[in-house]
């Protein structure tokens, strides 16, 4: 099966940048000035906007799972798979922003819904967990994506553990500062001011 035609189009949903859309359309400016200067929700709540933060979320979730559903109708069988790498690809580097994109959580979380819900709540669930205790949105969403593979061999398929599999170490990669800080304790909490978070380079 060739594979272009569906990573492709999902590369380009993956790609559309909406926090910065949102954060502009809300007069803050460019969110790639603020915090870490990522573009995910995680940075938009860095503004002390709770709402745009979380239709940031929502959307790059939803960027995701559109592109998993709409070619689990429009194309063979592992096109919505092929779709939703690619859209995580996108939000990793956005061709409309020189490449520089987000951390992929967001996204990579709704892939996962869409393409076998089961294993999308179980790391959902894990993302929860681990941000009520440790109040650290980078290590919640290192273990959510660390799990995803693990539940995709118990409540799915070999096909939905490879994508959870190569979702997760993109996912990771990404966080290669965050990891360095969460291993030497300077870590930004959720919620951190951008200010703050840019002194201390959060991600």
């Amino acid at each position: 099966m060739l594979i272009l035609p569906f990573i492709f189009p999902g590369y380009l949903f993956g790609s559309v940048p909406f926090g910065l859309w949102l954060t502009r359309l809300a007069g803050l400016g460019d969110i790639r000035a603020i915090g870490s200067g990522n573009i995910g929700a995680t940075n938009v709540l860095r503004t002390g906007n709770k709402g745009l933060a979380a239709a940031t979320l929502l959307l790059d979730a939803g960027k995701g799972a559109f592109a998993v559903g709409l070619f689990r109708y429009l194309g063979p069988p592992d096109a919505a798979l092929w779709a939703g790498l690619g859209a995580v690809v996108g939000h990793l580097f956005p061709v409309w922003l020189g490449f520089k994109g987000g951390k992929g959580v967001a996204t990579g979380l709704g892939v996962l819904l869409a393409a076998a819900w089961p294993v999308g709540v179980a790391a959902c669930v894990v993302w929860l967990i681990v941000a009520g205790v440790a109040r650290l949105s980078s290590l919640a969403s290192l273990a959510a994506l660390a799990v995803a593979p693990v539940a995709a061999v118990l409540l799915a398929d070999g096909k939905i553990a490879w994508l959870a599999l190569a979702i997760a170490a993109m996912v990771i990669a990404r966080h290669h500062e965050n990891i360095r800080r969460l291993l030497a304790g300077t870590e930004p909490r959720i919620g951190q001011r951008g200010d703050k978070a840019a002194k201390e380079g959060a991600g």
